[in-house]
């Protein structure tokens, strides 16, 4: 039996104990989330994947029953069991989006949305249990309740309708409204928590990410007249009901008048229950959008790390020799770059690099240093990635050996071996591999069980040479920084953009920025000469 199947069937059976009566009756609004909405939204999201575990729906069925017998029943000794089988059944659910969202990061939007909607269901699941077991959240039973139901329906559902709204049309504010929309459930939650004025700016987050879906909504091109319907009433329905949310924490905040909980109840569960969540599932089951992530095919390298990248990246003499150059012939990235026209100096560093000498700065912004200086208590220990906080110059030296192609996976590569100080910086293994009609170099950086990879395209400024993650020639290209390991590739929300300019003949300057999230937080600056100079 599907789930799409099971969501029916419940609904059936949840209409005939509502026309039996039930008391107290608002009991429904998260139950048919739980047995209806759940089970059908995650059939529209497996139906072409087919990922989640054979024995999903049997566990979900079980679970489903569990939670119609917590209905239906008042307090009995097997209460314990039965919540334990739908908080269960959410874990598997939130699973499931945890290992979509490790196969692939942050490379769509859309699907993370979804991912973080399907994750977010286990908080949910957990807030019932803490209600059904009498738990002592600090909140009143009846907050609690609706803490489990703002998660089931603003978390769970809306990230989901907002992933499929992404796989039909997308742009770059979707992109930032969709952050919005999967921080602000959690930020909603902390203001409730905590802070009547956090809770406010939490609620006008809020509003600036579901009216920016609504917006966008209106720009989509549906599968048909009846689907945009829906999917619009839906939203529009949520951008209502968000604004007594916002009544709501005001009152709460002035104390000069308030909406009752009997009110939201009436009015704000049930239109987010019958027309957001009801309407939404319908309109999004008359076509359910394709996913646009295909997977990525290019050569990973094999290696990964130990506990200390530094000490234990040592190997045989049988596998490594040294070379000059971190590459052979820099003319393999034709046609992107132009060997007759770009710089001669950028071209022999590239090929000679042994003969260069290298002196860095590391310049953090203000804004990330409280986390970098953490990382930093990491970084010394397993000697990788290893950037100093000072911004005072330093000379790295190291050497440059080459792998064989058995024991990284890939053709070509070299070690890039970097110190300061008698300090390990950086150990980066650097290859290249060709698709899409052109090359890109492949970098990857042992970590502990893991590497992480940096795919770069070669670009031609005049003269200077530019390697970027960020795509630039296509959207099918598969420049990016990723995390790899053994069973997983996975986008990180990292970009990096290195730019060499040749100042003189036989001197270069570069310029190495990253940027999380699209906002930047480092800046490496690098003074290079080769030896003939002083």
């Amino acid at each position: 039996m599907t789930f799409r199947k099971l969501g029916l069937i419940n609904a059936i059976v949840l209409l005939i104990i509502f026309f039996l009566g039930i008391d107290p009756w608002y009991e429904i609004l998260l139950v048919v989330a739980q047995v209806v909405f759940v089970p059908i939204a995650l059939d529209l999201i497996d139906k072409e994947e087919k990922q989640l575990p054979p024995y999903s729906t049997y566990f979900g069925f079980v679970s489903f029953v569990a939670v119609f017998i917590l209905l239906v029943t008042d307090v009995t000794p097997f209460d314990p069991i039965l919540v334990f089988f739908y908080f269960s059944f959410t874990i598997v659910v939130a699973f499931y989006g945890f290992t979509r969202f490790m196969n692939r990061g942050f490379e769509h939007v859309e699907e993370a949305m979804i991912d973080f909607g399907l994750m977010y269901l286990a908080i949910g699941g957990g807030w019932f249990l803490a209600f059904e077991m009498g738990i002592d959240t600090g909140f009143s039973p009846l907050l609690t309740w609706l803490t489990a139901i703002h998660f089931h329906y603003s978390a769970f559902l809306l990230p989901i309708f907002v992933g499929f709204l992404g796989r039909i049309y997308k742009n770059e504010i979707y992109k930032y409204v969709g952050i919005i929309i999967l921080l602000s459930p959690i930020i909603v939650a902390l203001g409730i928590t905590f802070s009547p004025v956090m809770e406010v700016f939490s609620v006008v987050l809020y509003i600036v990410g579901i009216y920016g879906i609504i917006i966008l909504s209106y720009q989509t091109v549906f599968h048909s007249r009846l689907q945009r319907l829906a999917v619009r009433l839906s939203l529009l329905t949520l951008g209502v009901t968000i604004l007594f949310s916002l009544v709501y924490a005001l009152g709460n905040l002035t104390n000069q008048w308030s909406l009752s909980i009997d009110f939201m109840l009436l009015f704000h569960g049930i239109s987010n229950a019958i027309i957001f969540g009801l309407i939404g599932i319908v309109g999004w089951s008359l076509q359910v959008p394709l996913a646009r992530y295909q997977p990525k095919v290019f050569p990973i390298s094999k290696i990964r790390g130990k506990s200390r990248i530094g000490e234990n990246f040592i190997m045989g003499k049988k596998d490594t020799q040294e070379v000059s150059g971190l590459v052979d012939d820099l003319s393999d990235y034709e046609p992107a770059l132009q060997m007759d026209t770009l710089s001669s100096t950028i071209k022999d560093f590239y090929e000679n690099t042994q003969n260069y000498r290298l002196v860095a700065q590391v310049k953090w912004k203000l804004w990330f240093l409280p986390f970098a200086t953490v990382y930093r208590l990491i970084s010394r220990f397993i000697q990788q990635l290893n950037l100093p906080l000072s911004r005072e110059w330093m000379e790295m030296k190291g050497d440059i050996i080459s792998i064989r192609d058995e024991l990284d996976g890939r053709e070509r590569t070299r070690a890039w071996v970097r110190k300061a100080k008698a300090e390990t910086i950086f150990i980066a293994l650097y290859s290249s591999h060709f698709q899409h009609d052109k090359r890109y170099m492949n970098i990857a950086l042992p970590l502990p069980g893991s590497a992480m990879v940096g795919v770069l395209e070669a670009h031609q400024k005049g003269i200077d040479l530019q390697l970027t993650s960020k795509k630039i020639s296509h959207s099918g290209s598969d420049s990016g920084i990723y995390l790899a390991g053994k069973q997983f590739l996975f986008k990180l929300p990292l970009e990096e953009d290195f730019h060499l300019r040749e100042i003189e003949k036989g001197i270069l300057k570069a310029t190495h920025q990253m940027w999380i999230f699209a906002v930047p937080f480092l800046t490496i600056n690098y003074h290079i000469y080769h030896h003939t100079k002083k």
